[in-house]
C-alpha cells in the first residue's frame, strides 16, 4: 500500500489547481516495512481468515472499520507519481512511514471525530 501525509497532499492540491495527479510518498508500505516501522513482526494470515476476523470485530463494535475496507486495501494498485514530480515539482516532505506513524499516534490519542460504529460505546 501507499500513504502520504495530509500536509503533503495539501501542497499537491495547491500546485495542481487544474489537472489530475497521483500523490503518494515513498516507500511503498508492504507488510515487512510496516512491521519494522512499528516494531512488530509479520504473521501471515490468509485473506479469507483476516476478512472474517475483521467482519466479526466490526460487528462486535471492537473496531470502526467494516471488512469492505480490507477488500479495498488489498485491491488498490500502486500509483506512479512521476507526473506530479515532473510537472508540479511536487515531492513529499514526509515519508509514508511518517504519515502512518502520525495516523497511529492519532488513533492512540483518540484524536479526531467519533465514528458511527463506535458511537454507542462512548455513551
Amino acid at each position: 500500500m501507499q500513504a502520504v501525509h495530509t500536509a503533503d497532499v495539501a501542497e499537491a492540491y495547491r500546485l495542481a489547481v487544474h489537472g489530475v495527479f497521483n500523490i503518494a510518498a515513498e516507500p511503498v508500505l508492504d507488510a515487512r516495512t510496516l512491521a519494522r516501522a512499528v516494531d512488530a513482526r509479520v504473521v501471515p494470515v490468509p485473506r479469507a481468515v483476516a476478512r472474517r476476523a475483521m467482519d466479526a470485530s466490526w460487528r462486535l463494535r471492537l473496531q470502526p472499520t467494516p471488512p469492505g475496507w480490507l477488500d479495498m486495501g488489498l485491491a488498490v494498485p500502486l500509483m506512479d507519481t512521476t507526473r506530479a514530480r515532473e510537472e508540479l515539482g511536487w515531492q513529499a516532505r514526509r515519508s509514508s512511514l511518517e504519515a502512518i506513524r502520525d495516523v497511529l499516534s492519532g488513533i492512540a490519542a483518540a484524536e479526531g471525530e467519533p465514528t458511527p460504529p463506535l458511537e454507542a460505546a462512548r455513551r
